[in-house]
């Protein structure tokens, strides 16, 4: 076991006049531990923080749990109980100290704690940090700790058991995703137990650190702050808060300063014994000019450093820093002209801001195998396509602190849920009580970060009760929604709102946010555009017309599956797991029909692939006998999302049939928890998908967003830019057989506001085609961007004018690549014969990312770069890439 230990008895004179005299003690537990199961018959070493899984795969008792069936031949681990044993040397100079505490921030999840024999304390919550006495219980030698874990899946169960007044459903997931049943009866992350895009693990660990804590005088806890301003009064002040655990009351000086800002505060406090919150304002000096945090796209994102210093006397007692950034956050819920029911926009720093980003699950399924490499990779993916926000869904986890700090520093809006999902829950004192205990911590830990732009209590709970998920009888109803008041309003509002004015609180998602307050915090329809958020799948109608999606006032969930590339599944499979018939493929679609549903999509625009190779055939298809392609899907996805987003952008700024003024569109979902079919944009693993390829454009800053309505063509010119700007749209013709544009067109100037979208072009498309000489809707497809008087202003964008499968003259092109190196790093070269579409670029296990691909070619000559993430060559690169065109698969 490793030995970190920080803070001693000192005795310092700091400056004239003021010395430091006080003992505090910290020593880590993390490192190496011992970990047995309940009859003994495994026993093994173990890393602290982790988990009973990661331990088992690191010692060789099993293999990867994500490789082919694993997820199910390793259900036993779940179902036994597990221990985690350590010892550790105690000393005198440890138990001199007044207080001495035993500390654990993350126990997964039900677990008795054990110091030498004795029953210190229980554990029932994975999101609480849990922390005992133990300075009695302390020998000098050593000590032995036990943390005797129970199984999650067989505490949940008893738990349901004993609720016996009513059910509190769903019992079980669907079948189809094979997971363990009554998770929402254990404090635990929910998409543990399965999802439908994710495998069952119901994890057992201490998933975060464990120390020994000795003081003295006293211990601070946690310190947070939270700035404010003051409209009236045109000044800045920032709220801190400290939690403190006391030995004895303590009289002191607190004094706080911003130095960059010539700002400081002198006050005095008492602290009482015990763990109390302490609040104080620091007053920033008018005379300093702050810079504001903006999101990503819409400003630099700069931070002070913030000191907190106590004083007893002269001495100094308490002694931190921390960052804190400046900016305000405002949810508008107000009527609309010409709309029934209410906006729902935020203002940053008092603009309105369209949400473009996505929803993040989990990164993987054992949490301590998610670093810091890991995170970064994934939060600058998602700021590299123009990205500026992100939802944490509410059956994962509250994230760790460099999530946050990474989002601070990158300007990504976080949308935060409460660790609640589609689920009823239930409201027994000791769940309440936990869960009140979980929201104060994961507030208090978290509402410092700028990042944070609102709290909202779970995921789609107010929809199941509004839409009857669970065919709840109708008797029965109102007790229910009591239970789901009591939980989500009575408890974690009202908790949030005293420990945090600086943010909106959101009871669910999908809401109808102040309407739904209003009839009784369950809408009849939390789905309404009319107020709030919804959320949209629908897998059956054409996801290419925009008439199948609703003009809501946003958009917080929406997407399609698809499959991820060969290389991502190829490590956790075997050659008879290569085709779409097999029980591995069968085995990791977890969502209801989806691999049909997937196949449907695609085929109402696209030819299937006829592949006869049987490795070919897996990774071009979906069954063998209907032939649908991993690239299929991945195409399909693209355009689907693309088509649902570019539609939201373009509703920002108008009302149409009384909806509209649309402010944000987060597609599901961001990443991936395993390698399987999902919704997600990047595959495990960190591999871009062809959608994120396309969110580079479709997230753009300008954007030009082109469709028909009534057989006539409209181009939007949208821009989340401040200034005003005059744009004209450009559309070009092309015939599928020729990489020469048969005409072009150009609008006059036009004023696009900041902030807005606005119709630059129109005109019916059988004048545009008539008067491009012989261009039909079956032999040519349309370009367009946008031009200011300097050039060409964001992304070219395209229009189908008919779904590629019934194009006339696409022909094979024939795509040639030469890689090369140069100081600027890799490029690929593509030579192409005639038009190709949704271009794809692989180079198989290599790791990395092009800086375009899926694309439409419509010139003879492309380069685009690669950045690779491990050291590679010119030769190794082209030994593995392969490119894929749309007409290459059938």
């Amino acid at each position: 076991m490793s030995l970190f230990v920080r803070g001693v008895c000192v005795f310092l004179c700091l400056f004239p006049g003021v010395f430091s005299v006080f003992c505090s003690v910290t020593r880590s537990l993390d490192g190496k531990w011992s970990l047995s199961n309940s009859d003994g018959s495994v026993s093994l070493p173990a890393e602290v923080p982790g988990c009973v899984h990661s331990a088992l795969q690191q010692q060789g008792y099993i293999q990867d749990p994500y490789f082919r069936f694993n997820d199910v031949s390793y259900r036993w681990i779940a179902f036994d109980n597990w221990t985690y044993t350590t010892t550790f040397t105690g000393s005198s100079q440890l138990r001199a100290n007044q207080k001495v505490l035993l500390v654990f921030d993350g126990v997964d999840t039900a677990a008795s704690v054990w110091l030498n024999g004795i029953v210190i304390g229980k554990t029932d919550n994975m999101f609480r940090r849990y922390d005992f006495p133990v300075r009695d219980l302390l020998k000098d030698g050593d000590n032995v700790l036990n943390v005797r874990l129970l199984s999650p899946v067989l505490y949940a169960s008893e738990r349901r058991k004993a609720h016996s007044a009513y059910r509190v459903p769903p019992e079980c997931p669907p079948h189809v995703q094979q997971g363990e049943c009554h998770v929402n009866f254990i404090r635990k992350e929910q998409s543990s137990f399965s999802w439908d895009w994710g495998p069952s693990f119901p994890t057992m660990g201490l998933w975060k650190g464990v120390r020994l804590e000795a003081f003295d005088v006293l211990q601070l806890l946690q310190v947070s702050s939270v700035p404010l301003h003051s409209l009236s009064l045109s000044q800045w002040r920032v709220q801190v808060e400290l939690l403190v655990d006391a030995v004895q009351t303590t009289n002191g000086q607190i004094v706080l300063s911003i130095p960059e800002l010539d700002s400081e505060q002198i006050l005095q406090t008492q602290f009482l014994p015990g763990k109390t919150k302490n609040s104080f304002t620091l007053n920033i000096n008018t005379s300093s000019q702050v810079k504001l945090w903006w999101p990503n796209g819409h400003g630099d994102q700069p931070s002070y450093h913030l000191t907190v210093r106590g004083f007893q006397g002269r001495v100094l007692i308490l002694n931190t820093e921390s960052k804190v950034y400046f900016r305000s956050v405002e949810l508008v819920q107000e009527p609309v002209v010409g709309s029934p029911g209410l906006s729902f926009y935020f203002r940053i720093n008092g603009k309105p801001v369209f949400f473009k980003g996505s929803n993040w699950i989990p990164a993987h399924s054992f949490q301590d195998q998610v670093t810091p490499a890991v995170l970064r990779n994934l939060l600058q993916s998602a700021v590299d396509v123009s990205m500026n926000a992100l939802r944490v869904w509410g059956g994962g986890v509250y994230e760790q602190d460099l999530f946050y700090s990474l989002c601070d520093e990158m300007g990504i809006m976080v949308w935060q849920d409460f660790m609640f999902a589609c689920a009823l829950y239930p409201t027994e004192d000791d769940f309440i009580q936990t869960v009140r205990e979980e929201v104060v911590q994961q507030v208090q830990r978290l509402k410092s970060h700028p990042s944070i732009i609102t709290w909202s209590g779970n995921n789609e709970n107010e929809a199941a009760l509004a839409t009857d998920w669970f065919n709840i009888p109708a008797p029965q109803r109102a007790a229910y929604l009591r239970d789901y008041v009591t939980l989500y309003v009575n408890n974690i509002r009202a908790l949030v709102q005293e420990e945090d004015q600086s943010r909106p609180f959101l009871v669910s998602s999908p809401t109808n946010g102040a309407e739904s307050e209003q009839e009784g915090w369950v809408a009849a329809d939390p789905y309404d555009p009319h107020y709030g958020d919804t959320h949209f799948y629908s897998y059956t109608l054409d996801c290419w017309d925009w008439r199948t999606f609703p003009r809501t006032r946003f958009a917080s969930e929406y997407g399609f599956q698809s499959w991820p590339s060969f290389s991502t599944l190829q490590p956790v499979s075997t050659l008879e797991d290569w085709s779409y018939n097999s029980n591995f493929s069968s085995n990791r679609q977890h969502h209801e029909d989806g691999n049909q549903q997937m196949l449907l999509q695609a085929a109402l625009h696209f030819k299937l692939p006829n592949s006869t190779d049987p490795l070919k055939r897996f990774t071009d298809t979906l069954y063998i006998t209907q032939v649908n392609t991993l690239y299929i899907t991945q195409v399909m996805q693209a355009q689907c999302v693309k088509s649902q987003t570019e539609f939201y952008r373009r509703s920002r700024s108008e009302i149409i049939e009384g909806r509209g003024h649309t402010m944000g569109a987060l597609y599901w979902q961001l990443n991936d928890v395993w390698q399987a079919p999902s919704w997600s944009s990047i595959e495990f693993g960190g591999k871009w998908k062809m959608l994120h390829y396309f969110a580079q454009n479709f997230f753009a800053a300008v954007l030009p967003v082109g469709f028909e309505d009534g057989s006539t063509l409209f181009v939007y010119a949208v821009s989340d830019l401040s200034p005003d700007l005059e744009l004209r749209a450009v559309v070009s013709a092309y015939s599928w057989s020729d990489l020469d544009p048969v005409c072009t067109l150009k609008s006059d100037l036009l004023p696009v506001p900041g902030g807005s979208a606005a119709i630059v072009f129109k005109q019916p498309v059988a004048a545009l085609l008539a008067g491009c000489g012989s261009c039909t809707r079956l032999t040519c497809l349309l370009t367009f961007h946008l031009e200011d008087s300097g050039g060409q202003q964001g992304p070219t964008n395209h229009h189908f004018l008919c779904s590629p499968k019934d194009a006339q003259g696409l022909q094979r092109p024939n795509i040639t690549a030469v890689v090369q190196e140069d100081q600027a790093g890799y490029s690929v070269t593509l030579h192409s014969a005639s038009v190709a579409a949704f271009v794809w670029l692989d180079v198989g296990n290599v790791p990395g990312r092009f800086s375009s691909n899926g694309f439409l070619m419509l010139s003879r000559n492309r380069t685009v770069s690669f950045d690779a993430w491990r050291k590679t060559s010119v030769e190794e690169l082209s030994r593995w890439l392969t490119i894929t065109s749309l007409r290459d698969v059938y």
